[in-house]
């Protein structure tokens, strides 16, 4: 088992729901913690709130969408923090938008963000850690890259290639002590998924779901420390879905 204390993390999509969540379950294991985020304002937002607790965090803009923008990401985690030990690969983005009235412009934002960005989050954290020795990359798949769901075909594609990604990469960097994994949540509940915000159709979204609720931000966060730290765990999705594909 890896001991995480004294590590660095980077997050994307960290100033919010699961990233966040995430972002302080590193942090209470001891981890140096740098979070990724498109929104500047929330960004430094949580970076301030969560200095007057840890030391060790540091917010930096990133558009993963954007091959340059990931780089530098990398590359200011290492200047900052000194080298580079986990990725936590989450930012993404969906649209709900029927197949027939879908644009190339929003298929192609939704490919851009979740499918590109998690490759150039990979390849820039394989480089430095093939310097290093070693690390572990974690991927945000979906329950929809095992199911598919209507009006949802830009995000369930991406979301199937992050699983085929995550275990090509992992076949590929095995024996260079670089581990490579994906945890796919179930719907989890967020400030855009909840009962007041969603109305009539929350009651229908929950009963999806066996175990009778929607999961939790830190229910992921706990599923990603596990893969962070298990050293006998490469190239698995690992679903924490409420039991929705169980059906």
């Amino acid at each position: 088992m890896t001991n995480l204390d004294g590590k660095v993390a980077i997050v994307t999509g960290g100033a919010s729901g699961i990233g966040l969540a995430t972002a302080k379950a590193f942090l209470e294991k001891g981890v140096k913690v740098v979070i990724g985020d498109y929104n500047n304002e929330a960004g430094v937002s949580v970076e301030k709130g969560l200095k007057k607790t840890y030391k060790d965090v540091l917010f930096i803009t990133v558009n993963v969408a954007d091959e340059q923008s990931v780089e530098n990401l990398v590359s200011e985690t290492v200047k900052h923090f000194g080298g580079l030990d986990i990725i936590f690969n989450n930012a993404g983005v969906g649209v709900q938008t029927p197949t027939h009235e879908l644009t190339a412009e929003e298929y192609k934002r939704v490919i851009s963000v979740n499918q590109d960005g998690v490759f150039y989050g990979i390849k820039y954290a394989l480089r430095q850690m093939l310097k290093t020795g070693g690390g572990s990359i974690i991927n945000t798949s979906s329950i929809l890259g095992t199911v598919g769901e209507p009006t949802s075909i830009p995000y369930a594609a991406s979301k199937g290639a992050v699983n085929l990604i995550t275990k090509s990469v992992a076949l590929e960097y095995a024996d260079r002590n670089i581990r490579v994994n994906a945890v796919a949540p179930g719907f989890i509940e967020t400030g855009l998924v909840n009962k007041e915000a969603m109305g009539e159709y929350y009651d229908g979204l929950v009963a999806k779901h066996p175990i009778g609720r929607l999961g939790e931000p830190k229910e992921i966060a706990h599923a990603v420390i596990f893969l962070a730290e298990n050293d006998f765990v490469t190239g698995t999705t690992l679903l924490v879905d409420g039991g929705y594909t169980a059906k």
